[in-house]
């Protein structure tokens, strides 16, 4: 499909750069494609009304880590130069891959120091973080093989390290403290995203007891969700974008539960596009979810079979991108369309911190 088929205008205005507060008051546009009316809008704090005891909640209990990295690139008879290295798929215990900019500017077997520690940790037992490109690939990504491996090196990206921000808000703030709470969700407990799973982040203490009131199940996931979640569709046709791979796994128990939900006629509802991701990911055929883990560069577009979920609770997403791709395909790209210029034109708030939207599927 053409790629400009999902441009929109969004007014700067619109794009959220703090939460709302408490979270779950956040505006929510509940999007019924198969109903007479299809929009309605309400707050997340109402989503128990629309689900059913016995329904699944799955949330991705990733957790996010300050892999903003910021550097001084060392090199044989070459000038010094800062880079600035995201971090966003772990790929052994001393190795990440990153995207690093000026991105031209790095070679293969450079050395980078990301500085001295300053709190307690391995950092400043070794006196500074260092990495060599070990690989270097395309659009500014590289290898990097750390100094540190294991937990030392976690603990010395959690000391140097900075919350990576979404360019559309780094942009316009620096990261504060306020973001290391902010930008996580309330069940984060697999580190290892270098992104929020965003639509979690409208959860509340108060919100999880009604949905526990109402007889609604939750269940966790896994995707460590990287840093291409950001990066810009850049081809003219979709059939010529490849997605960035991620980690991610579901347990056993997990699948057993969602499973038996299916089994008993209730649904399957996927907090946020990395949830329904990894879910579809492993889905069968029949829409049996089985235990799975690996990496996953699914891309779904409209054309797209879903297998394994009935609804999707999301933010709203950029023009031209994967993710409004998605939930393109998920309620249809008409609908998704006259649901967004809805949204912009009251006023609701766009991206990681903005407003939420509560789809159902449209039929096939």
């Amino acid at each position: 499909m053409r790629v400009d088929l999902f441009d929109f205008d969004l007014p700067d205005d619109n794009i959220a750069l703090r939460p709302a507060s408490p979270r779950d008051h956040a505006r929510f546009l509940v999007v019924r494609p198969n109903a007479t009316q299809v929009l309605k809008d309400h707050h997340v704090y109402d989503l128990p009304s629309f689900l059913r005891p016995g329904d699944a909640l799955v949330f991705n209990d990733t957790k996010v880590i300050p892999a903003q990295l910021e550097g001084i690139r060392h090199r044989d008879g070459a000038e010094e130069i800062a880079v600035s290295c995201t971090l966003h798929m772990r790929v052994g215990a001393s190795r990440w891959k990153a995207f690093a900019k000026p991105g031209k500017r790095i070679k293969q077997g450079d050395r980078i120091d990301f500085g001295l520690g300053q709190g307690e940790g391995a950092a400043c037992l070794t006196g500074s973080l260092v990495a060599t490109v070990a690989e270097k690939g395309e659009a500014g990504e590289i290898d990097l093989a750390f100094d540190l491996s294991g937990p030392d090196l976690d603990q010395a990206i959690a000391t140097v390290g900075h919350i990576p921000l979404p360019p559309y808000i780094a942009a316009k703030r620096p990261e504060d403290e306020m973001d290391r709470a902010d930008y996580q969700t309330i069940y984060a407990r697999e580190e290892g995203a270098v992104a929020a799973p965003t639509a979690g982040l409208h959860f509340t203490p108060d919100l999880f007891a009604k949905l526990d009131a109402a007889g609604v199940e939750r269940h966790f996931v896994t995707l460590h969700v990287g840093a291409g979640t950001f990066l810009p569709v850049k081809a003219d046709d979709t059939a010529e974008h490849k997605m960035h791979e991620e980690i991610g796994y579901i347990s056993p128990s997990t699948a057993a539960a969602l499973n038996a939900v299916r089994a008993r006629g209730n649904r399957i509802i996927a907090v946020g596009t990395t949830s329904l991701r990894l879910l579809e990911s492993a889905a069968l055929d029949d829409g049996t979810i089985p235990a799975w883990s690996g990496a996953t560069g699914i891309f779904i577009t409209p054309g797209y079979r879903f297998k394994a979920i009935d609804m999707l609770m999301t933010n709203f997403h950029l023009p031209k991108s994967t993710l409004f791709m998605l939930v393109s395909a998920f309620a249809g790209l008409d609908t998704m369309r006259d649901a967004y210029a809805h949204a912009i034109e009251t006023g609701y708030r766009f991206y990681s911190y903005g407003d939420s939207s509560l789809l159902f599927r449209k039929d096939d």
